[in-house]
C-alpha cells in the first residue's frame, strides 16, 4: 500500500518511495502542488483512468549539460540544416505533439488533458518552458519542461522530422549550461536519452543538487530566444 494524500497532506519522504519509485497518490494537479513535488524531487504520472500517481525513482536519470553527446551525424545536422528553434512559442502544442507521440512499450499517453491544462497554467506563471524546432514555419519537433531555480526538469519530447527533438534539445542543454544549470532530470533511464549522455545517479546525489539549484536566481525570460540557422 501506498500514502494517499488528500487536500492539504504534505508528501512523505522520498526514501519511502516502493522500489519502482511509486511514492503516494491523491491530491491535485494544482501548481502549488506541482511546484512543491519538483522541489522535493517528485513528479506525477499516471495514465487516463487512474489516480494521480507521484514518483521518485532511484537511480534517477540525468544529463549533466557538460557530457552533453553530439554525434557528429547530428552535429552536421545543427551546423548545415535549414530550421528556427523558437521558446514558449507554442507552448500547448507542444504538450499536445508529445501526447500523441507513441511510447514503445507504452499503451495511451500519461499527458492527459488534466495535465496539459496543469502544465499551460505553470506556462502562465513563468515555470514551464518548450523549446521547439520550427522547419519551413512548421512545428516538426520539441520538448516542454519546468524550471525552478537553476534545476531544469524534463518533462516530454516529440519528432515529426528526422532529429527534430534532437535539435531543440541540444539547443536547450546548451543554453541551460552556459547560463548555471549543472543538472537536468530526465526521471527515468531510456535509450534515445543515454545516447544523448544521460546517465543514472542514485537519488541521494541527485536530490542534494536538486536542494542546491533550486535556491539559485531563477533562470531569466527564455521566451526571447530564438535561434534561426
Amino acid at each position: 500500500m501506498i500514502p494517499w494524500l488528500l487536500a492539504d497532506s504534505p508528501f512523505p519522504p522520498v526514501i519511502r518511495a516502493l522500489e519502482d519509485g511509486l511514492l503516494c497518490g491523491g491530491a491535485d494537479l494544482s501548481a502549488a502542488r506541482l511546484l512543491d513535488a519538483y522541489e522535493h524531487g517528485i513528479f506525477p504520472w499516471f495514465s487516463q483512468g487512474q489516480p494521480i500517481l507521484w514518483w521518485s525513482p532511484d537511480p534517477r536519470m540525468v544529463l549533466k549539460p557538460a557530457e552533453l553527446r553530439v554525434t557528429r551525424s547530428l552535429d552536421k545536422v545543427l551546423r548545415n540544416r535549414s530550421y528556427e528553434v523558437r521558446v514558449d512559442y507554442a507552448f500547448e502544442a507542444v504538450m499536445r505533439a508529445c501526447s500523441q507521440t507513441p511510447r514503445e512499450g507504452q499503451k495511451g499517453t500519461w499527458i492527459t488533458e488534466e495535465m496539459i491544462q496543469a502544465y499551460c497554467s505553470l506556462h502562465q506563471m513563468g515555470f514551464a518552458h518548450s523549446f521547439e524546432t520550427w522547419i519551413d514555419d512548421t512545428l516538426m519537433g520539441g520538448l516542454y519542461g519546468i524550471a525552478i531555480g537553476r534545476m531544469f526538469y524534463g518533462e516530454s519530447m516529440f519528432s515529426h522530422a528526422s532529429d527534430a527533438s534532437k535539435i531543440a534539445f541540444v539547443h536547450l542543454v546548451r543554453h541551460l549550461e552556459a547560463h548555471g544549470v549543472t543538472q537536468i532530470d530526465c526521471q527515468m533511464h531510456t535509450g534515445h536519452l543515454a545516447s544523448l549522455g544521460a546517465r543514472e545517479i542514485p537519488r541521494i546525489d541527485f536530490m542534494r543538487e536538486l536542494q542546491r539549484l533550486i535556491r539559485e536566481p531563477a533562470l531569466t525570460s527564455l521566451a526571447d530566444i530564438n535561434y534561426k540557422r
